[in-house]
């Protein structure tokens, strides 16, 4: 929804609710120009048509945000992870086979 300064932060915002929050004028609308290929536009207007369509390509630019925050959300982890091996202790194979069968029956 939108927030005190009435900036979008993208919160309980569903394709659902999108169409009311633009007709409440919640939010401040920016034009936003693409340039596509023909095909993809014919696709795009076949599949959702009688749609709104600035709805629609609100949606999916705001699962494209989401996806691409959780894909470097993942990547930072990894890098933690990563840089967190350099320090770790290193065992043998024969140390780490004796750690595993260490107090089993």
């Amino acid at each position: 929804m939108a927030n005190h300064a009435g900036q979008f932060d993208g919160s309980s915002v569903t394709h659902h609710n999108v169409v009311e929050i633009f007709n409440k004028q919640e939010l401040t609308m920016s034009t936003v120009n693409f340039s596509v290929p023909e095909d993809i536009k014919n696709a795009f207007n076949t599949v959702f048509e009688g749609q709104n369509k600035s709805a629609v390509i609100a949606d999916l630019m705001r699962d494209a945000v989401e996806r691409e925050q959780r894909r470097k959300q993942h990547c930072s982890a990894v890098d933690r992870i990563l840089a967190n091996r350099i320090n770790a202790p290193r065992f043998s194979e024969a140390e780490f086979r004796a750690a595993r069968e260490e107090g089993r029956p």
